[in-house]
C-alpha cells in the first residue's frame, strides 16, 4: 500500500489550491507538505472518512474533538494559518472537478477510509440539548469569580479577566442609571453576574429569568450566602412569559444571540413591554458581518454542531433595526469587538491551568471541543468576522 501522506497530499491538491499549506502527518508514519508549516496530525482513517461524508469545516471539527485528527502545536496559529492560506489561494470560490472528486475517493479507498460514516460525537449530540446545563463547576473553571459569560470591558491593558468584568458590569449599570430602590428585570440571566451585581453595589431589586436549572441553583446559592433573598429573585422562565411590567431598568447580556431569527422582534417587543416609559434597556450582543449573518449567522458548522445549535447573529444594523421597530429609542451604541479577544484569552488562561479538573469533569471530547470554539471564537473576533456591542436604549414616554 503507497504511504498515506503522500497519496493524501496528491489527491487534496485540486482541493487546497496547489501544495499542502500544512505538514501532514498519518497514522501509518507517513508525512507529506513542508517541514517548517504547522503539523496536522490524522490519526486513524475515521479522520478521512469524516471529511467524505462531511467535508469542510464539519468533518474536520468530528475528527479533531475525537481525537482522530490532531494539531499538536499552537492551534490558534495553526488555524490562522490556514485561514491566510485559504484566502490568498480563493478556496471559498474554487469548486473542485468531478475528476478531482473521483480521484480523492479512490484514494480514500486506497488508504482504507472507505465506508458508512463515523457515528456522531456524543459531545455534538449533547449539545443539541442544553449549552449552558453542564456542569456549574466546569464553568466556574473557565470563567472569573462573577461567573460572566460575556465580553469583559477592558479600560486597561494591564486589567485582569476579573477586573474586565467587574468594570463591565459597573459599565452596564452605570448606563442604566441604576439607583437604589429601582426595580430591575436581568433578561437571559445566566450565572447571576448582572443581577447580583446591581443589587450588591447599586442597591435595586432584580428579577432575572434562566431556562437552565442548573444556573438557577447556582444563583440562588449565591443569593443566601450574600444574604440578597430580599432584592434578588431568579425564575427558571423562558423570557416570552414574563408577566409583570413597568420595571424601571431592563439589562440583557449576550442572550439576543439565542433567541432566533423567527422569534427576535418578539424579544424586542418583551424588552419593550418590560420596561415603563422613560426607563433603560440595554441588550450586549454579538454581530456577525454579511446580510441577516451571511451564510453562517450562526457562527459556522462547527459552532452550530457543537456549542450552540440555535444562535442567530446579524449585523449590527440590523439588530438596531428590530429594537427601533419593537418601539425602543436607541440613544447609544459602543463596539467591544476588541476587548472579546482579551476576555477569550482570559478563559484560555483558566482553561489551561485547569486542564486536568476539567477533562476528569466532562471528558476529553467535550475539552478538545472547547479549546477549538475558545480559539476559534477568538479569532473571529481579532480578524473582525464577528463584533459585539452595547446597545442603551429608552422606552419613550410618549
Amino acid at each position: 500500500m503507497r504511504p498515506v501522506a503522500p497519496a493524501l497530499a496528491e489527491a487534496l491538491a485540486p482541493f487546497v489550491g496547489g501544495d499542502l499549506p500544512v505538514r501532514l502527518e498519518a497514522w501509518d508514519g507517513s508525512a507529506a507538505g513542508p517541514v517548517d508549516a504547522p503539523v496536522v496530525a490524522l490519526r486513524s482513517p475515521d479522520a478521512v472518512r469524516r471529511l467524505l461524508w462531511h467535508p469542510g469545516e464539519l468533518g474536520a471539527a468530528q475528527a479533531y474533538v475525537t481525537g482522530e485528527l490532531d494539531v499538536p502545536g499552537d492551534l490558534d496559529q495553526a488555524l490562522t494559518h490556514a485561514f491566510a492560506v485559504a484566502r490568498e489561494r480563493g478556496l471559498p470560490r474554487r469548486r473542485p472537478s468531478l475528476t478531482a472528486v473521483a480521484r480523492a475517493v479512490r484514494t480514500a479507498g486506497g488508504i482504507g477510509a472507505l465506508g458508512r460514516p463515523p457515528r456522531t460525537p456524543p459531545s455534538q449530540v449533547r449539545a443539541a440539548k442544553d449549552h449552558y446545563n453542564l456542569s456549574n463547576e466546569f464553568y466556574e473553571l473557565i470563567l472569573d469569580p462573577s461567573m460572566a459569560y460575556s465580553c469583559g470591558y477592558y479600560s486597561s491593558l494591564e486589567m485582569s479577566l476579573e477586573e474586565a468584568q467587574h468594570a463591565k458590569l459597573d459599565l452596564v449599570c452605570t448606563k442604566l442609571g441604576l439607583q437604589p430602590g429601582m426595580r430591575m428585570l436581568d433578561v437571559g440571566c445566566g450565572w447571576g453576574s448582572l443581577s447580583l451585581h446591581a443589587a450588591e453595589h447599586f442597591g435595586v431589586t432584580v428579577t432575572g429569568v434562566t431556562i437552565a436549572s442548573e444556573q438557577k441553583a447556582f444563583i440562588d446559592k449565591r443569593i443566601a450566602d450574600r444574604g440578597l433573598t430580599d432584592r434578588v429573585e431568579i425564575r427558571v422562565q423562558d423570557y416570552r412569559e414574563i408577566p409583570e411590567t413597568g420595571f424601571d431598568a431592563v439589562g440583557s447580556l449576550e442572550m439576543g444571540e439565542h433567541v432566533g431569527r423567527r422569534h427576535y422582534a418578539t424579544y424586542a417587543g418583551v424588552l419593550h413591554r418590560a420596561v415603563r416609559p422613560g426607563g433603560r434597556v440595554l441588550v450586549q450582543q454579538m454581530s456577525r458581518q454579511g446580510r441577516n449573518g451571511g451564510r453562517h449567522p450562526g457562527g459556522g458548522p462547527f459552532i452550530e454542531a457543537f456549542i450552540a445549535p440555535h444562535m442567530h447573529m446579524r449585523p449590527l444594523g440590523e439588530t438596531v433595526a428590530y429594537l427601533e421597530a419593537g418601539g425602543l429609542e436607541v440613544r447609544d451604541v459602543q463596539a467591544l469587538r476588541e476587548h472579546y479577544v482579551d476576555t477569550v484569552a482570559g478563559w484560555l488562561e483558566n482553561f489551561d491551568a485547569h486542564l486536568d479538573r476539567l477533562t476528569a469533569l466532562m471528558g476529553e471530547e467535550v475539552v478538545r471541543a472547547w479549546r477549538l470554539y475558545l480559539v476559534g471564537g477568538s479569532m473571529a473576533f481579532r480578524d473582525g468576522r464577528m463584533g459585539v456591542d452595547q446597545i442603551l436604549m429608552e422606552r419613550p414616554v410618549a
